[in-house]
């Protein structure tokens, strides 16, 4: 995100909201593709500033020619042998330097920390934080300025999940038609040829076309609150095995890859968990292995470990950037992946497996390929 004072001949960009005000002080909110916050530069306070500092200044110069009187007074009297008034002007100095550094800190120090932490929050994504304003000053308008930004990229982002949300609804209906019917038309033997492999590429796309708005929903739900669980007890190792029983002959002939699963080698604890939810993981797990893994194969294992069930999902492609590591679980994010998609699958299996209270992770094999690791804490009977 940059703030910056709007061009006269341009308008607000798709996906941004300006902060009303004069030619002087308008600023413009610039959100990327990502919702993420790229760059915050203070154009707001350059007209305030000098003022602000100069207030600064003007009372660091008071406590200083105060502290420095009573220094020089205190070195005075101790060379002319009058100790207790030599002390007695140290005390005051040391005083003034007390009062000095507190109301720098109080002042100046605390409410700039608290402005930073503040804008560290909504760079993470905590859009609609607020910060405390202290003070009518000039750190007091920054604060109305950091506030006033932290609400517009909240309404923002809130109007980015109801237009998804509408959106997606909106698609769901002609797309399952689509779907239906090209699929019945399928069965029909007369349509041969060309024509039957028409069909079957709209067949192919409208599938992936309502995948990707049904993840679009899921995203919406979880934005509004709308996503629950259904908790029960759960043996993820049956769950895995059903799973590996269902994909591995579809994975291998539309995808070319192999699915290899090795079996816990001992008995492993059931997880407190919706089963659908946690199968939807582990699916949109290995659906991205078959994407990215180039062809090879795909091995998935199941272990207890530190009182967790650990499900570990690796291909044998290419593996992820390092650089893109630490982004590749952020909602909309694709990196350099060519491949379509709409970049918030992972971004989904995270939330579910964070309320189930377990983690995700994403690395790299030492011999190559991405590993996907799901941690879930075993049932407690307590």
């Amino acid at each position: 995100m940059r703030i910056r004072p709007p061009s006269p001949r341009s308008s607000p960009r798709y996906g941004a909201t300006a902060i009303n005000g004069d030619s002087d002080s308008a600023r413009e909110i610039v959100l990327n593709k990502e919702q993420r916050i790229i760059k915050l530069k203070a154009e707001a306070l350059r007209e305030r500033a000098p003022d602000w500092l100069a207030g600064i200044k003007g009372t660091w110069l008071v406590f200083s020619v105060f502290c420095i009187v009573s220094l020089a007074l205190a070195v005075f009297f101790a060379a002319n042998g009058h100790l207790a008034w030599a002390l007695f002007f140290a005390g005051i100095a040391a005083f003034i330097l007390l009062i000095s550094n507190y109301w720098l800190h109080t002042r100046v120090v605390a409410p700039i920390l608290g402005l930073g932490d503040i804008a560290r929050r909504i760079a993470g994504g905590s859009y609609g934080a607020l910060a405390n304003k202290l003070e009518n000053d000039e750190i007091g308008s920054l604060t109305d300025a950091i506030n006033d930004m932290s609400v517009r990229i909240c309404t923002a982002d809130n109007a980015q999940t109801e237009f998804i949300s509408s959106v997606s609804h909106e698609l769901r209906t002609p797309l399952t038609a689509i779907t239906g019917w090209s699929e019945t038309l399928l069965y029909d033997d007369a349509i041969q040829g060309d024509s039957r492999r028409g069909v079957s590429i709209i067949a192919k796309e409208s599938g992936r076309l309502t995948n990707m708005v049904e993840e679009l929903l899921e995203f919406s739900r979880i934005r509004d609150g709308r996503f629950t669980l259904n908790i029960e007890t759960v043996d993820m190792c049956a769950e895995v095995e059903d799973i590996v029983f269902t994909y591995e002959k579809l994975m291998r002939e539309e995808d070319g890859v192999g699915l290899i699963y090795e079996p816990a080698a001992e008995d492993i604890g059931p997880v407190d968990g919706d089963p659908r939810r946690l199968k939807q993981v582990i699916v949109n797990i290995l659906d991205n292995a078959a994407k990215h893994g180039r062809g090879g194969d795909i091995e998935i294992s199941v272990k207890q470990e530190d009182g967790c069930v650990i499900i570990a999902v690796r291909d044998h492609g290419p593996g992820i950037p390092e650089n893109e590591l630490p982004h590749v679980k952020e909602k909309f994010y694709k990196g350099s992946s060519k491949e379509r998609g709409s970049g918030i699958g992972l971004a989904i299996c995270d939330e579910i497996v964070t309320r189930h209270g377990g983690t995700l992770t994403i690395s790299n094999a030492e011999t190559g390929g991405a590993v996907v690791t799901v941690s879930l804490p075993i049932k407690s009977y307590d």
